[in-house]
């Protein structure tokens, strides 16, 4: 039985999954401006989303709002086949204000800095539990999860443009390829060299 992943993207609006006899877990993460359509076509999927979770059996659809914390994981050890749409969205005009909405998009544009959570604290002008506890709330993350997350989005796409894993490496400001492969694993649920082979245009 074949396990496969393969991505489809035509630019940055839309970008199709198919994940065939998957059984790989995926921990609580994100989707930045994108929301997921999803449709199982075999086995079973367990969906963690707010704290509450959820099964969805072949011809089961779902969806997966943007900035919405989830985790996904076989529901059991038969896997699953399900297709995924991820469709970029507009961003809610009332998220784009204040501080919190600042530091995520300084984050988004520039995931590759160093950005400590002191630094980001003395720049929003409040305590960095306060921070932490506030930035988690509002984007389901904490802002060294959510900047690892992005470096990882980011490594994703200069992968796609066909850039080596040591230009990735560099440019994503990790600090050596297996720290790369590491989180990129975590998160994506494949090496960067898995994912470049992976990915379809």
């Amino acid at each position: 039985m074949i396990n496969e992943i393969s991505y489809h993207k035509k630019n940055d609006e839309i970008e199709c999954i198919h994940y065939k006899n998957w059984h790989k877990s995926y921990p609580p993460h994100t989707h930045t401006g994108h929301i997921m359509l999803c449709c199982v076509e075999s086995g079973k999927v367990c969906i963690i989303m707010d704290g509450t979770s959820r099964i969805y059996a072949q011809g089961d659809e779902f969806s997966i709002p943007p900035d919405v914390l989830h985790e996904i994981k076989p529901a059991d050890e038969t896997g699953y086949s399900m297709a995924v749409i991820c469709i970029r969205v507009p961003e809610e005009a009332e998220l784009q204000e204040g501080y919190l909405a600042e530091l995520k998009d300084s984050i988004l544009d520039r995931p590759e800095n160093i950005y400590l959570i002191e630094e980001m604290s003395q720049d929003s002008n409040i305590s960095p539990y306060h921070l932490i506890r506030q930035f988690k709330k509002a984007f389901g993350l904490t802002p060294h999860q959510f900047q690892i997350q992005c470096k990882v989005r980011k490594a994703q796409k200069l992968l796609e443009e066909e850039k080596s894993v040591s230009e990735v490496t560099y440019d994503t400001g990790f600090c050596d390829q297996s720290h790369l492969d590491r989180c990129f694993h975590k998160i994506v649920g494949l090496t960067p060299k898995e994912y470049k082979d992976a990915v379809k245009k």
